[in-house]
């Protein structure tokens, strides 16, 4: 009994017509997704139908999302299965080496990707000519900062991400004597010039009793941002230091003193501080002569690393990213009359597996076709022979 299930398991899993249907299912989320960019914008859409096993859609008449269709992640996971069952049907001799090489090429290909999809992180470093910066921020996660600055030469910094945030109650800063209690959080909000007449805000101090808050809907659209806000109330030693609205559409400092530490509060993109820093010495921006079409953006910066006693010029420009510390600094964007440049960092783990796959499937096929060509051609010299 076990036997036939197994059987019949392993028949499913191998069959050529299972292939076939995993294909058609890719190529449909391939069309929804780009479709789905949109509304959604591009790794809203690659997370919901791409880095997903099941595809969730809201209908305005039920308060939860219902499966319509399989994800990316699951078809990608029957591909790779259906892949490794085919692999070991493939009689084990040298006049199949070919193949197996193409297929264990193809099986780390679709691995590559599942460790992109859980382990890829997408960061970015904005910096101006003659900036230094030690970190990367994120494109949409906020966080709330409490920077303890004080001490004129060095800041500590402590943060509480958006995520928490969004649960309210009493946080306790660790390494600080504040405990934060988040007294409301609005993942998206518009800030106004509170009204006269106007309710009053919940803030009692900052710029916030000044200020009307009201909450939007999310946006997931590439060029937009989310403006997280929050109304916090710090409390230290048995004692509020009043309620305060932080948020990312404020520029504002914000600030209180504490038994002689003086900390701010801010609420921006989160941040991922590094052990080294990029100071940018020159960025370039050229164009095609007589024309306005961009030919090459390029950033000359200074890496400097004190654990490795390191410092060095470094040219970064379009189709030469640096790697860097397992992260990749890409040229991608710049700003502010070209004195500002925007590096593009991923960081991913499992970046070299599609290059062992190219290799390993280009030998595989080379391999294969060599055994068939020596095959044929001993056949021929038989067939001469006889």
């Amino acid at each position: 009994m076990i036997k036939t299930i197994a059987s019949r398991i392993g028949a499913f899993f191998k069959s050529f017509q299972l292939t076939i249907v995993l294909l058609v299912l890719l190529m449909c989320l391939v069309v929804l997704c780009t479709l789905a960019q949109v509304e959604m914008g591009t790794q809203g859409a690659v997370n919901a139908y791409m880095r997903s096993f099941v595809v969730m859609k809201h209908f305005s008449a039920l308060p939860f999302p219902l499966p319509v269709f399989p994800g990316g992640a699951l078809v990608g996971l029957f591909l790779t299965l259906n892949l490794i069952a085919k692999t070991l049907d493939i009689k084990l001799s040298w006049q199949k080496a070919g193949m197996w090489l193409v297929h264990a090429g193809l099986v780390i290909l679709f691995a590559g990707e599942f460790v992109a999809g859980m382990m890829q992180v997408d960061t970015n470093m904005s910096i101006e000519v003659g900036q230094t910066v030690n970190y990367v921020s994120s494109y949409k996660n906020t966080e709330l900062a409490i920077i303890d600055v004080t001490d004129p030469t060095w800041d500590e910094v402590y943060s509480v991400p958006d995520t928490l945030l969004a649960k309210g109650g009493p946080i306790a800063i660790p390494g600080t004597p504040i405990t934060l209690n988040v007294k409301q959080f609005f993942p998206n909000a518009e800030l106004s010039n509170l009204p006269p007449g106007a309710p009053p805000s919940m803030a009692t101090a900052g710029v916030g009793p000044g200020v009307a808050i009201v909450e939007k809907p999310l946006v997931s659209a590439d060029n937009e941002m989310n403006q997280a806000s929050a109304f916090v109330e710090p409390m230290a030693g048995g004692r509020s230091y009043g309620t305060w609205l932080v948020s990312v559409a404020l520029g504002a400092p914000q600030s209180f003193i504490h038994e002689g530490h003086n900390y701010v509060l801010t609420m921006r993109l989160r941040r991922q501080y590094l052990p080294y820093a990029f100071t940018l010495k020159q960025f370039k921006h050229d164009v095609y002569p007589g024309t306005d079409i961009p030919k090459n953006f390029s950033s000359l910066v200074q890496v400097v690393n004190p654990s490795r006693q390191e410092s060095r010029e470094v040219l970064i420009y379009m189709n030469q990213p640096l790697r860097y510390e397992g992260k990749t600094f890409y040229q991608a964007s710049f700003g502010k009359n070209d004195t500002l440049s925007i590096l593009s960092v991923v960081e991913n783990p499992g970046w070299l597996l599609p290059y062992v796959s190219c290799v390993l499937v280009s030998l595989g096929l080379l391999v294969h076709f060599a055994i068939v060509l020596r095959r044929s051609l001993k056949r021929r010299q038989d067939k001469k022979e006889g």
